[in-house]
């Protein structure tokens, strides 16, 4: 078997790490007089590193997040220099993922939360953790085409399953009729079985009006705050800051 034929074969047994470096480490090893057992461990652990970035990969692809460059070390935190820096970072560490607690991210629009939130999204991937970012109205509008189209247990069966789901921007935009009966479900569902970082431009006070039903808001905010952590962010704005063109929210 040649070397060529050798690649094929890595392909064909999904060995794809392995076919992509194969001539580099046999030079390697030829130049090394590399024992026979070191090139098989350096085939191997390439391989390990080639599916560890492809996974990591798929990862941020599935998870959706909107602004892909949010991280925590592009956040400027003497901004607000009251937010509680140590708890995002804290977030970020993915302990409470493993204990199934939840977030809540309150602030006016433009203080930093999406930013945090999708950092901490971002943070969480690399941990080996899977992620699904939703603006709330998109969330919603997703579960409307699932019911009309017959897929919605599927999509709440991801929605409810998903180590971390992080719904963005509540109260942003109007809401359907249905979004505080949709967002209890989910809620529910995922109380004390998965983690969920909610953020909101509103005041919890305010959520009864702009969803439409107290109780349901109640019901949501005693499971969200039973196990959670919450950030106040602002009071200043990135869109004040810079005059319209800040992107932090």
């Amino acid at each position: 078997m040649n070397l060529i034929e050798l690649n094929r074969s890595l392909v064909q047994l999904r060995l794809s790490g392995m076919a992509g470096v194969m001539e580099t480490r046999l030079l390697q090893a030829q130049s090394e007089n590399m024992a026979t057992i070191d090139l098989i461990s350096t085939l191997v652990s390439d391989e390990l590193a080639c599916r560890s970035k492809r996974l990591l990969e798929r990862r941020h692809k599935q998870a959706q997040l909107r602004d892909a460059d949010k991280r925590l070390d592009n956040f400027d935190f003497q901004f607000n220099a009251r937010m509680n820096r140590n708890l995002v970072f804290e977030l970020a560490t993915a302990n409470w993922i493993g204990k199934r607690e939840d977030a809540l991210f309150l602030g006016p629009p433009g203080s930093g939360k999406s930013h945090c939130a999708q950092a901490i999204g971002h943070a969480v991937i690399q941990q080996g953790y899977r992620v699904l970012y939703r603006e709330a109205h998109a969330l919603l509008e997703d579960l409307a085409d699932a019911a009309l189209d017959g897929t919605r247990k599927e999509l709440m069966e991801q929605l409810t399953t998903v180590p971390l789901l992080i719904i963005d921007d509540l109260g942003m935009r109007k809401l359907p009729l249905t979004a505080a009966e949709e967002l209890l479900e989910i809620i529910m569902r995922r109380y004390e079985r998965a983690s969920t970082l909610l953020t909101s431009n509103r005041p919890v006070d305010d959520w009864g009006k702009l969803l439409g039903d107290s109780a349901a808001v109640t019901a949501m905010l005693d499971r969200l705050l039973h196990h959670g952590h919450v950030l106040k962010c602002g009071p200043r704005s990135w869109r004040t800051k810079t005059g319209g063109t800040g992107d932090a929210q």
